[in-house]
């Protein structure tokens, strides 16, 4: 068997996946420059044409018809979230997440992060049906993004920032896949869901054998994601799913780890193609005729407030409150500077936030109502730019150990 790197119990892999994340999150940040300068330029009509392409998929009586970006949405999404779950289970089998000295405080931030961003979005939107449909927009964070910016910043960064930005995100992903599940799933289909639920079981029996062959997962896993779509519930939903039942192992006397295989091959085409397409295909914004009265909509403004006060107020906030009651303490390595200019940079919410929102808003009450876009890239960019200079400010002139 192929013996690939363990990224995570050795320094220089770890120091590696921050420097992939990290160039993903600029590859990220281009993608959606890129998608802004042709939705404001004489080619902005090839962009819209592009985006809403029909792609259409028949075998027999099934039937998938969908634009090029619900296909991007929907489909490329999912396999997006199968990597989130196979980090997930990953951490908390043997990563930071296993201990639970680890567990406390970037989960108590997450929490804060999540609800304190909801409520401020809801203190702005109170009242309006439709606009309700989008609280959880400002609840996510954008690790890539995030790891993007804080790169920038060199080997000043300690690792315990690094490790704790990264922990939290990951309870925020888990936070963000129940809204989804919970929140934003139609009416249900029961034929669909018992197809569903009738892979359960093979998926049980490939993880209890420590089943190694990826195309017998790909295979489930597409029967899932195509029953996923059709029973109302999101479709990306499926690729947790899986990557739940991936073995951490073939055999219990064998090195060769099939779930860190799969995260590992993975990486590199979330990081540098999944996620660049999706922020091309959902950032491309039109200012034409935009005015004041679209930017201080309630969506948008209690979108960017969500993110740039919500996310600060709740991780900082509920941080500081675990440790005051000695449930936790500071990671080594890490200020109270160090901990708020973290805080901050959660605001950036990017990609997460912009794929809640495709959940929340038709594309055409949006379009002639407002555009929770904005608010995403304001609050994301605002916390972006403030996360930095705190940082650069509290962080010492060398790295901290």
């Amino acid at each position: 068997m192929p013996n690939y790197p363990d990224l995570w119990t050795h320094g220089s892999s770890l120091s590696s996946f921050f420097k992939l994340e990290s160039a993903g999150g600029i590859t990220l940040m281009l993608a959606a420059v890129l998608a802004m300068i042709l939705a404001n330029s004489p080619y902005q009509h090839y962009y819209d044409l592009l985006i809403s392409t029909p792609v259409e998929i028949r075998v027999g009586a099934l039937h998938i018809a969908k634009p090029l970006l619900l296909w991007i949405n929907d489909g490329l999404m999912a396999i997006f979230f199968f990597l989130v779950g196979l980090e997930l289970k990953r951490e908390l089998i043997e990563g930071e997440l296993a201990d639970k000295c680890n567990i406390i405080l970037p989960g108590v931030g997450a929490i804060g992060g999540m609800a304190a961003p909801a409520l401020i979005y809801t203190f702005f939107n109170i009242g309006d049906t439709t606009a309700m449909k989008g609280w959880a927009i400002p609840a996510a964070t954008d690790i890539a993004f995030a790891l993007g910016i804080l790169m920038l910043l060199g080997a000043r960064v300690p690792i315990s920032i690094k490790m704790f930005l990264t922990s939290l995100a990951i309870f925020d992903d888990m936070g963000a896949i129940l809204i989804i599940a919970v929140f934003y799933t139609e009416n249900i289909s029961v034929t669909a869901l018992l197809i569903v639920t009738a892979c359960l079981p093979l998926l049980v029996f490939f993880n209890k054998k420590g089943v190694e062959s990826k195309t017998a997962f790909i295979l489930v896993g597409i029967i899932m994601w195509i029953a996923m779509l059709k029973s109302g519930i999101h479709a990306t939903l499926a690729g947790v799913i899986v990557a739940m039942f991936v073995p951490m192992k073939s055999r219990p006397d064998s090195d060769y780890s099939p779930l860190k295989s799969m995260e590992h091959d993975l990486h590199f085409a979330v990081a540098f193609f999944i996620l660049p397409i999706f922020a091309f295909a959902n950032a491309g914004i039109s200012f034409t005729g935009m005015g004041s009265a679209q930017i201080m909509h309630s969506v948008p403004l209690g979108i960017a407030l969500g993110l740039f006060l919500g996310k600060q107020v709740g991780v900082f906030g509920l941080c500081w409150l675990a440790i005051k009651l000695n449930w936790s303490r500071l990671p080594k390595g890490m200020s109270w500077g160090g901990l708020y200019g973290t805080a901050v940079l959660c605001g950036v919410g990017f990609t997460m936030s912009l794929f809640i929102g495709s959940l929340a808003f038709d594309e055409t009450v949006m379009n002639q109502l407002f555009d929770q876009r904005i608010g995403i890239i304001l609050g994301s960019l605002i916390s972006g730019i403030v996360g930095f200079v705190v940082l650069n400010r509290c962080l010492p002139a060398k790295r901290c150990t």
